[in-house]
């Protein structure tokens, strides 16, 4: 009874680690191969075309249209989990136009996503000073991934005992602690 319980658990665990992050047709159907030269060349030849990208939000605005996402691009696999190489050079926009709007402090800046989005051409935009030509892609599916947390974080505070329990070295009995001792 135990070895076949931990037999379906490890099958259980091993089906769901496999499993692609949108839908598998929108998987099959999509690109994951881009070159940004290309799209930014002749848009006109790859409008409509579905692409998988991932990438890390640098903003995300509420307008009119819908919502906008300006990404760094990252490249991802072919179950659409982002790949541990580093980010590219170029960044891209996602507009997403369903009924709800994606929150720009749920969807904020350094958070990780992928995309399965159409592509309709390019847009003039800014990246600081500099004018840049930004690919457009509408958003057909959104995966927002967990937040990360820095490793140079502390989970817990520093713990720093009342003066009455530090220990003296040069005490007799070290390392015991001594309450009377102060």
């Amino acid at each position: 009874m135990r070895n076949t319980f931990f037999t379906v658990f490890i099958f259980i665990i091993l089906v769901s680690s496999c499993t692609p992050v949108l839908q598998k047709d929108l998987i099959k159907s999509g690109t994951f191969e881009i070159d940004p030269v290309v799209l930014r060349q002749d848009s006109s030849q790859y409008m409509g075309n579905l692409y998988i990208l991932g990438g890390i939000i640098a903003k995300t605005t509420v307008t009119e249209e819908g919502s906008l996402i300006e990404a760094l691009y990252v490249p991802v696999n072919s179950r659409g989990y982002l790949k541990d190489s580093a980010p590219s050079n170029w960044r891209f926009l996602a507009l997403y136009r369903g009924e709800e709007f994606l929150d720009p402090l749920i969807f904020g800046e350094k958070r990780e996503i992928t995309i399965a989005g159409k592509f309709n051409g390019t847009r003039k935009g800014m990246i600081g000073e500099m004018e840049y030509d930004f690919p457009v892609f509408e958003i057909q599916e959104i995966h927002l991934w967990e937040e990360t947390r820095d490793r140079d974080t502390y989970l817990y505070p520093e713990y720093y005992p009342p003066v009455f329990f530090r220990y003296r070295p040069y005490y007799p009995s070290y390392p015991y602690y001594y309450w009377w001792y102060y």
